[in-house]
């Protein structure tokens, strides 16, 4: 009986923590000069900021010049500046 017990606590234990897991999600977002970096939301970027939002597993081709910069935060990257919003 006790390990019956025991075997319930632990399958519904690991149930509570598989349906309470979300997976890390993130999106890769690119301006025109070339500088893409992750974000942690899909934030609704204006059009004058003249970015791309892209999916996490997005990759670019081969050939073509971005490069990572990486910013905590909300914002954007214009001319080698973040700007944050």
């Amino acid at each position: 009986m006790k390990s019956t017990v025991k075997w319930f606590v632990a399958a519904l234990g690991a149930a509570v923590v598989a349906l309470t897991a979300t997976s890390a999600s993130a999106w890769i977002v690119c301006n025109r000069e070339g500088d893409c970096w992750h974000a942690r939301y899909r934030y609704t970027y204006r059009p004058e900021f003249g970015v791309v939002v892209h999916p996490d597993y997005w990759r670019w081709g081969p050939g073509v010049a971005y490069r990572w910069r990486e910013h905590p935060g909300r914002g954007y990257w214009r001319s080698g500046v973040w700007i944050a919003f």
